[in-house]
């Protein structure tokens, strides 16, 4: 089972558009100029979002064999996670059905789309199936109380695995900044003592650089990109995600 990559770039997301910024990568091969870039500069690995040809975010086991192929070819090193987020258009069988056929070996699972949606059985059912095909699932979780349904969800593992999770800092929702010292207080949940997990953070806004700095002084791996953010520390507007990655490989 693959571990985290160190520095992960997360260069789309679902719901942004060049309107947010120009050098947002939409397309295949945006995507994998992005890849190489920032590769480059210090990623080891790629949160992976696709678009439709409106540039709507879409979930295809097919087109995300095809993105795989592509990025293996262009940047063979580079670890490729997919994403499994629903983004109110896809259904828990479409979201299981990119995570097992997809030929990922890197998935991330945002805990409560998928608790919300199946019974504890097919969860641990899925999860199974993830660890037979050696498919390394990243649980999203988003506060303490995520946290702490993930505790439950851990009896569903098989033993052998250890957990993967994503601190997510700030929201999408209202655009709120992330803080730092957040961090010290989620570190604090019960299944960070009750097992060791591979562990990464992400942040929204300006705050990302200090927030990804905290955590990796606290043992954490990093996510940055313009999925979450932007603007570099000083407040400048990134030039594009490997200006971001830049900024973060100093210290990672």
């Amino acid at each position: 089972m693959r571990s985290l990559p160190r520095l992960m770039v997360a260069p789309s997301g679902a719901r942004l558009t060049k309107q947010d910024h120009p050098k947002l990568p939409v397309t295949l091969p945006e995507i994998v100029s992005t890849a190489r870039a920032c590769h480059a500069a210090g990623a080891d690995g790629l949160h992976l979002h696709l678009r439709d040809a409106e540039g709507g975010h879409i979930l295809d086991a097919g087109l995300y064999r095809e993105a795989l192929a592509e990025l293996s070819r262009a940047v063979p090193s580079l670890a490729i996670q997919i994403t499994t987020e629903a983004v109110g258009r896809y259904g828990v069988a479409r979201q299981i059905d990119v995570a097992l056929h997809s030929g990922a070996g890197l998935v991330s699972v945002a805990l409560r789309e998928i608790l919300a949606k199946i019974t504890p059985a097919r969860a641990a059912a899925f999860y199974h199936q993830c660890h037979d095909q050696g498919i390394a699932v990243q649980h999203i979780v988003f506060g303490r109380a995520d946290l702490e349904n993930l505790q439950q969800v851990i009896a569903l593992l098989p033993k052998a695995i250890t957990p993967q999770i994503l601190l997510v800092l700030g929201r999408y929702s209202d655009g709120a900044p992330s803080d730092p010292s957040a961090l010290d207080t989620l570190l604090q949940a019960e299944i960070f003592k009750a097992t060791d997990p591979d562990w990464a953070a992400c942040a929204f806004g300006q705050p990302e650089t200090a927030c990804l700095r905290r955590a990796r002084a606290l043992g954490g791996k990093c996510r940055v990109g313009f999925e979450n953010n932007r603007l570099n520390a000083d407040g400048t507007v990134a030039r594009d995600n490997a200006e971001r990655v830049a900024e973060i490989a100093g210290f990672v």
